[in-house]
């Protein structure tokens, strides 16, 4: 099926299939988080400290990757469509999960991980697919639709990883396969292509498909780079607690494992109702420039209560605050893809993921260390949050930058001219 999509019919089953491959994709990767380091851990003989330095290099390769294929894959998109691009990576990546089923060792677990990130960065070419189908007036809406898709898949796969994990280690890893392996074949059967030929590049061009190509279009355009500015700044602040959340409740709140397993879907629910149900009427209300400064004040108050909480329960009165947070990216995604034509949305979405791959590198090692900083030295600092204020200061930022630039895009963008021959 190659034909494009309708001006209105079939949108709503085109974008159903966006929405059900970020679900499932984001299911699988999540599926991944209790297991993979038991996994590693089990290569490394049960040395802790050796599996802890093998996750670190498998989370720096998968954002390597991020920011290096994301951009080509984006640009690749603009040129050949995005349908070709979005059921190859989808194959690839049930390839890909399949392989690590069935590493032997580390070094093939290894490879597995690199080719994950590779076809993983497909992401940024489903977002590209959301703003071909989507009126500008609606794409902060639809982008907070495939933001929910994500957060549920975060908030179903370690749930699940967990529960198959205790049957057999390996189990997640097959189910991972055997999702995106059904998201690729609904795609090839379903799936109409987004961008008609007539909006495409000319050619494929190397200077755009990088990561320093990607950073002259955020230039090329007013108000584009300030904007990727606050996405960046979001996506490094929201690496806080990934990295420290356990370690930090644990440690400060003495919470345990089934504390720990009710606070992931109490507050990862609160995320998806503010993504999926409230995005759509906040903009038409406010518009996407608000909606943006609030869900930076939200990120930024959230992350101060956090830290300052210094009991449990005043910790999760916080929970509600931090869950506006998820306006930031779907006012940010729907004002920068109104400000490039059609044929440059597949590589402004590859330069986010990117940024994105970026925050990935340099976030882990921000916070882990002014973590480990502040419990060294709780007795004279006291001030055990200090990660989570510095997350909360991205955000401060990020609000500085929007109340600058974070304006509607009011002239339709045109496709821009093709690279000369």
């Amino acid at each position: 099926m190659t034909e494009t999509v309708p001006a209105k019919a079939g949108r709503k089953a085109a974008f159903g299939f966006i929405f059900a491959s970020a679900l499932m994709n984001s299911t699988s990767f999540g599926l991944m988080i209790p297991i993979l380091p038991n996994l590693i851990k089990q290569f490394t003989g049960g040395d802790t400290a050796g599996a802890s330095e093998w996750n670190t290099y498998f989370a720096t390769v998968w954002g390597v990757m991020q920011f290096f294929v994301g951009p080509i894959l984006g640009v690749l998109s603009d040129r050949v469509g995005r349908r070709p691009i979005l059921l190859i990576s989808n194959f690839g990546l049930a390839v890909d999960f399949l392989f690590m089923a069935m590493a032997p060792t580390m070094g093939w677990l290894f490879v597995g991980r690199v080719l994950n990130g590779m076809t993983a960065a497909s992401f940024s070419t489903g977002g590209a697919y959301v703003a071909d189908i989507t009126p500008p007036q609606e794409r902060a809406k639809n982008f907070g639709m495939l933001t929910s898709a994500f957060s549920m898949g975060f908030l179903l796969g370690p749930t699940l990883g967990g529960f198959l994990g205790d049957i057999n280690i390996r189990l997640p890893f097959f189910v991972a396969a055997g999702l995106t392996a059904l998201n690729w074949l609904y795609g090839l059967l379903i799936l109409p292509e987004s961008l008609p030929r007539e909006r495409r590049l000319a050619r494929f061009d190397w200077s755009r498909a990088n990561p320093v190509g990607s950073l002259r279009l955020l230039q090329a355009h007013p108000g584009l780079l300030s904007l990727a500015g606050v996405g960046f700044l979001f996506q490094l602040a929201q690496i806080v607690l990934p990295t420290i959340f356990v370690l930090y409740t644990t440690w400060r709140y003495h919470w345990t494992l089934s504390m720990l397993g009710l606070t992931f879907p109490l507050t990862g629910i609160m995320g998806v109702i503010v993504q999926m149900g409230l995005v759509g009427p906040a903009v038409k209300r406010f518009g996407e420039r608000r909606l943006v400064l609030i869900g930076c004040a939200a990120g930024a108050l959230g992350f101060a209560w956090y830290a300052f909480a210094s009991v449990g329960w005043m910790y999760l009165l916080g929970a509600p605050i931090f869950a506006f947070s998820g306006f930031l990216m779907p006012g940010v995604q729907g004002l920068m893809s109104q400000r490039v034509p059609p044929n440059q949305q597949g590589q402004l979405q590859g330069a986010n993921q990117g940024l994105q791959g970026i925050a990935g590198i340099i976030g882990p090692p921000i916070y882990g260390l002014s973590f480990a900083f502040a419990v060294r030295h709780d007795a004279t600092l006291h001030l055990p949050g200090l990660a989570i204020l510095i997350a909360g200061s991205f955000f401060a930022l990020a609000f500085v930058l929007a109340w600058g630039f974070a304006h509607p895009h009011r002239k339709a963008a045109e496709p821009a001219p093709a690279p000369a021959e």
